[in-house]
């Protein structure tokens, strides 16, 4: 059974609630819908595998409410900065070498000394994560290889097999696309999203 919430400040704050504890939901961003738990958790990470059905070698993407809060978990370089200046909060994921000081679940990286970053600028994701003490790793809300889920009921369908998810309604995400993935440790482009290959690379 799925709960589908309407985004009050009242249900975001029972989604945090329930983040807080170790559990997962999911919820809106600009991009396609996330199904979140808290990354520095082992609890949370393995659930996120197992609900997605996603194999656990590959790494998940960490939202957080800033780009100041990154700073935390991950080694910031000069283009990082450009880009994060132009394109964030928005439909971008940066990947960058992991601090070894990161209190990041090492369940998130796949075994990798990367890790992909973005601040998602859909208010209910943004309300969300600023009521956290942590950061969300967020892979996209449906099953493992199937396509993304861009609103509550797609989210529901996609993860039926799933008891007791929390869904966050933020109605249909803005974009509808996933994320632009920028790897800046190995200088390429990883997925073409919302954001093209001709914008990244003028501001490179």
């Amino acid at each position: 059974m799925h709960e589908i919430l309407a985004p009050t400040d009242e249900s975001i704050k029972y989604v945090a609630d329930v983040l807080v504890r170790g559990g997962v939901a999911a919820f809106p961003t600009e991009t396609v819908y996330g199904l979140g738990g808290n990354a520095h958790c082992d609890k949370s990470i393995s659930e996120i595998f197992l609900r997605k059905g996603r194999p656990e070698s590959k790494p998940l993407n960490i939202c957080y409410s800033s780009f100041e809060k990154v700073f935390d978990d991950v080694e910031i370089n000069d283009r990082a900065l450009v880009l994060a200046k132009k394109f964030l909060p928005g439909p971008l994921t940066i990947v960058l070498k992991r601090r070894s000081s990161s209190k990041l679940s090492q369940l998130c990286t796949g075994g990798l000394e990367t890790m992909g970053v973005r601040i998602p600028s859909d208010p209910v994701a943004a309300k969300l994560l600023a009521q956290l003490p942590f950061p969300l790793a967020a892979p996209s809300a449906n099953k493992s290889a199937c396509p993304s889920s861009i609103t509550a009921q797609q989210v529901s369908d996609s993860l039926k097999d799933n008891k007791n998810l929390i869904i966050l309604d933020g109605g249909p995400c803005s974009i509808g696309i996933e994320s632009t993935i920028v790897d800046l440790v190995e200088n390429k482009i990883i997925r073409i999203g919302a954001i093209s290959a001709t914008e990244i690379e003028s501001f490179l």
